[in-house]
């Protein structure tokens, strides 16, 4: 997966390696596991465990929250930041997800585009108006506690 840029001919680099040996540290991709379990290979392989279950329980409450009520979308991202604390493809997913939603809001930004969503918007509401107006029109405005004895 590439998260650089999407231009083509753009190649990501990889930044060499520092005198501490690894990486660079504004990168923070890894495990963001305490040192002391990390230390361990038992104790942080049970710590990926848990965390894995963890955000794998909190990813299926959001996939069952999609058709019922409530906020299934941002549980389902919560979900992918608990699996982002330990697991670099979470990371990378979070981190696309994020520059394509950036890119989505500076989109949403653009007059031309504002202007045509409150243009389709007021469309949409005409139409529902009217379709209310026929049906009431048609069938009148009946009280649940009026309805007559068939």
């Amino acid at each position: 997966m590439n998260t650089g840029s999407d231009e083509p001919g753009e190649v990501a680099v990889v930044p060499e390696e520092t005198e501490t040996g690894g990486g660079s540290a504004d990168d923070g991709l890894g495990s963001r596991a305490p040192e002391f379990v990390k230390q361990r290979r038992a104790l942080h392989l049970s710590w990926q465990v848990g965390v894995f279950v963890i955000g794998l329980a909190v990813v299926g409450a959001g996939i069952v929250m999609l058709p019922l009520p409530g906020p299934g979308w941002v549980v389902i991202f919560g979900g992918m930041a608990i699996w982002a604390t330990e697991f670099v493809w979470a990371q990378l997913v979070l981190r696309w997800t994020k520059r394509k939603v950036t890119e989505a809001a500076q989109k949403a930004l653009d007059p031309k585009v504002r202007r045509r969503n409150i243009t389709l918007t007021a469309i949409g509401l005409v139409i529902i108006g009217v379709l209310v107006g026929i049906y009431l029109w048609k069938f009148g405005v009946v009280m649940p506690w009026k309805i007559k004895d068939q």
